[in-house]
């Protein structure tokens, strides 16, 4: 059975939450802070993670 986590970001710099979802954590952060090029959380970087949860 595949593993997931939903997690949340926090924005320091703009004082923003962001919960997401993944089956791997250490990629989709990467994500969030370097190699995304267009979407919403590219905005508000950077993000740390706050919260987390396996399911």
């Amino acid at each position: 059975m595949e593993e997931f986590v939903v997690y949340i970001l926090y924005s320091e710099k703009f004082n923003k939450n962001y919960t997401g979802y993944t089956s791997n954590l250490i990629e989709r952060f990467k994500s969030h802070n370097i190699l995304e090029t267009q979407g919403y959380t590219l905005k508000f970087r950077p993000w740390k993670v706050i919260h987390v949860e396996f399911f």
